[in-house]
């Protein structure tokens, strides 16, 4: 394991050559592309192609998925919440999801017959922003329960977004979704979690399957840039959600041209670097204090879902220092050359902090080498979220906060 500024890099020596899960392959994630094909607002996110800092960093590609322009909400997460609820309430009307359109459910006899559902979550942001988006849509409302000290302008945007009752609560997030939890079960209110526990599987599920479109979508952009498969995908994990859906969705999608899959996250809240560094095969929680400025990957319980998924596709697991994601803001957001700006928060650039780490300082030579970045690279990522907190992401670009010691 390598140690570098409180940046540690761990290798998976027991990767397995199997397909990945079923219910994330190409056919079985199809119902999810069609619903959201069918909302008014969906529209392909870019694939932005950052030619002169690959060349600067020695490999052949770097393309970033920029889901700051995902259905307007500044983050990836609409994805998996309007495929959930759709789900849900599909199930209740006897509707088939595969067939489905998202227009049908906005039918106002429709709208009529689920008013009155209640959908409740926890949130550090993103995902409580996605739910509340999707109720709002479905003319249902949503109660969203954030974390202590969350972001006030976060919390603005989820009312904005849709028909929700927001309340920042005095608890952490892993308690936060507990409370959810209760909070459901007490008032018979639909639970959507992005994470998942004994008995609760059937949404987060669906969730994770949602979030596939963007894997989807990424693949097919570079074929259109004339890459047959990217070489590394670096993906950022909170519970792992997002991380271990898209692996498990390229597994499956590139079989034995799969790339090395490497996984972020940050130093004091990582859960899936602790659960491989632990090697018996469970999930553990995150051994440090939960405190980091990327609020989205902020959990300290892996997601049961998508843990196994990681455990046995991921090739590399990094523990990242607040420096690292506040390097990879301030990288894209001033590109080298006639690269395109991407405006990314703190959660959607620690991936490019940690890839530019890795090409640029020495004392990571060896990790590099190992994990095969070279000249013949082509790297992946993907940005999960824009400037969700303006003034945070203020300070850190333009103030030059959380300097790369």
């Amino acid at each position: 394991m390598a140690y570098y500024q409180h940046l540690k890099v761990l290798k998976n020596d027991h990767v397995s050559e199997k397909m990945g899960p079923e219910f994330l392959n190409t056919e079985s994630t199809k119902a999810v592309r069609h619903l959201h094909c069918s909302v008014t607002a969906y529209r392909e996110t870019p694939l932005v192609s950052l030619e002169v800092l690959a060349k600067k960093l020695g490999v052949k590609g770097i393309f970033v998925k920029d889901e700051s322009y995902r259905f307007g909400l500044n983050a990836f997460k609409g994805l998996g919440g309007i495929y959930a609820l759709a789900c849900v309430i599909c199930e209740k009307l006897g509707l088939d999801i595969h067939t489905t359109k998202f227009s049908d459910l906005q039918q106002p006899l429709v709208r009529e017959s689920v008013s009155h559902m209640i959908f409740v979550t926890a949130t550090d942001g993103n995902h409580g922003k996605g739910v509340a988006w999707a109720a709002g849509q479905l003319g249902c409302k949503a109660y969203v329960y954030m974390p202590k000290g969350s972001s006030p302008y976060r919390a603005q945007a989820i009312q904005n977004a849709g028909k929700a009752e927001v309340t920042v609560t005095d608890m952490g997030y892993d308690d936060t979704v507990r409370y959810a939890r209760h909070m459901s079960e007490e008032h018979g209110w639909t639970l959507i979690q992005d994470t998942s526990w004994n008995g609760y599987e059937t949404i987060p599920k669906r969730i994770i399957q949602g979030y596939t479109t963007m894997a989807y979508e990424a693949v097919h952009q570079l074929g259109e840039y004339g890459v047959k498969a990217p070489t590394h995908i670096f993906l950022q994990a909170g519970v792992g959600a997002m991380a271990g859906g898209i692996t498990g969705f390229m597994v499956n999608y590139y079989e034995k041209q799969r790339p090395v899959i490497v996984i972020a996250e940050p130093e004091e809240a990582a859960c899936i670097f602790e659960s491989a560094r632990k090697e018996d095969g469970g999930p553990h929680e995150a051994a440090g204090s939960g405190e980091t400025i990327m609020a989205g990957l902020n959990c300290g319980e892996p997601c049961t879902i998508t843990w196994p998924i990681l455990r046995d596709y991921a090739n590399f697991y990094a523990a990242c220092p607040d420096y690292v994601a506040a390097r990879g803001m301030r990288q894209l957001a001033a590109p080298w050359g006639n690269d395109k700006k991407v405006i990314s928060g703190e959660s959607g650039a620690v991936t490019m902090g940690l890839l530019t780490m890795l090409m640029e300082s020495w004392e990571l030579e060896e990790e590099k080498v190992m994990m095969g970045l070279n000249e013949e690279s082509v790297i992946l990522l993907f940005n999960t979220e824009g400037d969700t907190d303006p003034a945070s992401y203020h300070r850190i670009v333009y103030d030059g906060a959380y300097a790369t010691p």
